[in-house]
Parts: C-alpha cells; structure tokens; sequence
C-alpha cells in the first residue's frame, strides 16, 4: 500500500473546509498529504488538484468526502476517476458513499456498481451545480424586478449633477466635466447614460 492522501475544495474563500477536513481525520493522513482547492468545481483545472496528480503514485490511496468535492461535471468527474483508477492505478475512498472505494473492488461484479453508482452521483453533482446558476440568476431578476440594486453601489460624486447640467449647456466640455467628477471621460458618459434612463 503506498501514501493516503486527502482532497478537500471549497467554491469560495469565505467557505469553511472544517467538516470535511473532520471526515478525513479518521485516514490518519499526514498534514503534507492533504491538499485544499479554494476554486469551484465546474471543471480540474486547479493548480492544487494538479499538484495532487504529479504527487499520487500506483497503490496510492485518495480519499474525498463526497463525489461532488471532486467536482461538478459530469464527464470530467467519470474522465478523472478513470485516469486515476484505470490508468494510474490509484485507489479512491469516497467517505460518503461506501460502495465508492475501490480499494476492495476485485470483481467485475464490484466495479460494474461502482462504475453505476460513480455516474449517477456525478450526473447529480453537474445537476446541482446547475440547479445553483439558475437560482442565483432567477433570484438576480426578481431582485432587479423589485427594483433592488445588485452589485457595488455606485459612489457618490457631490458635483456630478452640476457638471451634467454646465456640460448640458455647452458651458464646459465633457472632458472638462469628467474631470471634476474625477471620471473618465467613458465613464462619465457611462454614468451620464444610467443617470438619464435612470
């Protein structure tokens, strides 16, 4: 049997990697040999998983806390885990789904579940990952709809009305009023143009 090693990934910064951090401690697997990936799990490529790949030898041992740590698509979870299993001859723990651990799979029987259970956790890691994009984007048009206003707030610039209007009025130019607005001259037109359809 060679090195255990641990995978854990989080989407964002602000997400806590504890409670599978907490899965993995029952592998005994020594600090070096888990790795985090702060990065989403839409496709593998991440500098930390790739580091993990040139690490990962035959007979070693990588152990997840559930298939959609991994990632969250479809194909590329079934292409990884067969790269890894098939060609690389590494064995994989998923602590949540016993029946994916391939450290006892010796028979066709054992890998044929393996292989069915792999597919369909898989195809509903890439569904939920899905499913998330279209309620962040439905809950973006309902809030818009409601009037609420998504993302940075515009900074409040004291003298913009009246640079507008001397502008307006051809008593400055637009470079002129972008100045005292502390814009650029895009910017200010930018701005000028929400201002107005405001």
């Amino acid at each position: 049997m060679g090195q255990t090693f641990g995978y854990v990934r989080v989407s964002t910064r602000e997400q806590n990697e504890a409670r599978q951090l907490d899965a993995l401690a029952g592998f005994s697997i020594p600090q070096s040999n888990i790795l985090i990936d702060r990065q989403s799990g839409k496709d593998f490529h991440r500098p930390v998983w790739n580091q993990l790949l040139k690490k990962m030898k035959p007979g070693d041992l990588l152990v997840v806390k559930s298939i959609d740590r991994l990632g969250r698509n479809y194909h590329e979870i079934l292409t990884q885990w067969r790269t890894l299993t098939i060609e690389r001859k590494v064995h994989i723990c998923v602590l949540d789904m016993p029946l994916l651990d391939t450290r006892g799979q010796h028979d066709l029987t054992g890998a044929f579940i393996a292989d069915l259970v792999l597919q369909i956790l898989s195809y509903v890691a890439q569904a939920e990952r899905e499913n998330i994009r279209q309620r962040q984007a439905e809950g973006i048009a309902s809030a818009k709809a409601r009037g609420i206003h998504i993302g940075r707030r515009e900074r409040a610039i004291p003298v913009f009305e009246d640079a507008v209007q001397l502008w307006k009025q051809g008593a400055i130019s637009a470079t002129e009023a972008a100045v005292r607005c502390g814009l650029s001259r895009q910017g200010f037109y930018k701005r000028v143009k929400r201002h107005d359809t405001a």
